[in-house]
């Protein structure tokens, strides 16, 4: 039996690849930790998955559990319009399913096989869209809960008379679910400031303005924030239903002096409260920058008599916010940041502050919770949940193939 070993998240192989072909990949996951990792995703090169079974199809696939219950999975391409034409899977890149860990549980074996019929598709849960009937926003989702960001159409001036909307910000939006079906091309086709009340999916009720937001980002020199505008273009790089992946680019700006440039790639994985952020920025002159991730101080409008406990951790490096509203709920929002370096606030965000480099991205995770749709229901809840989606980060699971 040839094996081989992978480390989730930057995937490492640790022994020789696999060697023969056989009818079926079996996959062993571990992990370390004690507590519960719910939707916990597993990655395998689809290298791996073609040279154990030659000429297999994404659409005549099948993943299984140990209790051979199918998983649903979703197979990602290398690169957009990737093209193979040999069959030989060169245009793809990832096999990804998921797997929920209970306590105490540190193993679970899955198989991956040759089907003869066609594998019906699974549901969405991990989606993420351009939306350009509303000024070019970006949003996208899970089953938790729902984000979006804002364009170069909402930025731009608004011609005498037009009543266009204007906002310049690159800072990150929530939107708030009861509900674990897609709601993001239900809400914009509701029509705008309709999603604002909740009629039982959820809604939105954080504010961003000119703020960081849930998670936006800028440069720190001590004293100020320095902050790109809008996003200016987009590109999906995957689209459920397990994971969706994303990249938004910021055009240059102007950080006391240096001109800094941005790039943001998003991991959005079903069933997480947190999405995965890795921030590239490029610029010239200093060694190192130091990066500020935000939230926004004033996430809630004032009628509701907002009442919010800030949590600065250094032990599991994260911002906390639970904010306690007259008529709304509770909302957690927070940021887990691995490379963290201190803490500091400006007058609209308290901020997260870490070095970085030019051209060597910088990971950090942005999540949120809402008491109304009944998996985190208070402060000491939301606290430890983000404990946990930190440890998780420290201790990927690691994936054993044979045949």
């Amino acid at each position: 039996m040839n094996a081989q070993f992978l480390r989730l998240g930057a995937i490492a192989l640790l022994a020789p690849s696999l060697a023969c072909a056989a009818d079926r990949l079996s996959i062993t996951a571990n992990h370390d930790l004690d507590m519960a990792r719910p939707s916990e995703t597993i990655s395998i090169p689809w290298s791996e998955v073609n040279r154990a079974l030659p000429g297999a199809l994404i659409q005549k696939l099948v993943v299984k559990d140990a209790s051979g219950r199918v998983l649903p999975h979703q197979v990602t391409n290398v690169a957009p319009l990737s093209k193979d034409p040999k069959r030989a899977g060169l245009a793809y890149g990832e096999l990804l399913f998921q797997h929920s860990f209970a306590p105490g549980e540190k193993s679970a074996t899955f198989s991956v096989e040759k089907s003869g019929t066609l594998a019906p598709p699974f549901p969405v849960k991990a989606f993420a869209r351009h939306v350009p009937e509303r000024l070019d926003d970006f949003a996208w989702e899970n089953d938790l809960v729902a984000h979006r960001t804002y364009g170069p159409a909402l930025g731009a001036p608004a011609a005498p008379g037009s009543g266009k909307e204007v906002l310049v910000t690159s800072g990150l939006d929530i939107w708030f679910k009861r509900v674990d079906y897609p709601v993001v091309d239900r809400w914009y086709n509701k029509g705008h400031d309709h999603y604002h009340e909740d009629q039982g999916e959820g809604m939105d009720m954080y504010n961003v303005g000119k703020s960081r937001g849930a998670g936006g980002t800028g440069i720190w020199d001590g004293k100020a924030l320095y902050t790109s505008v809008n996003y200016k273009s987009w590109k999906i790089l995957a689209n459920g239903p397990v994971r969706a992946v994303f990249e938004l680019s910021y055009d240059s700006w102007d950080a006391a002096g240096t001109q800094v440039s941005e790039v943001k790639r998003f991991t959005v994985d079903a069933g997480h409260q947190f999405d995965q952020v890795d921030s590239t920025f490029t610029f010239a002159g200093p060694a190192q920058l130091t990066v500020a991730v935000g939230l926004n101080k004033t996430p809630s409008d004032k009628k509701q008599d907002p009442k919010l406990a800030l949590t600065q951790d250094q032990q599991d490096p994260s911002l906390i916010q639970w904010v306690q509203q007259a008529s709304n709920g509770a909302m957690g929002v927070a940021v887990v940041l691995p490379a963290a370096s201190g803490f500091a606030e400006d007058p609209l965000n308290h901020l997260v502050l870490a070095p970085v480099t030019s051209g060597n991205p910088l990971r950090y995770y942005l999540g949120a919770a809402w008491d109304r749709a009944g998996r985190v229901t208070s402060e000491d809840a939301w606290k430890a949940h983000v404990t946990a989606a930190a440890a998780r980060a420290r201790n990927p699971v690691r994936v054993r193939l044979a045949h």
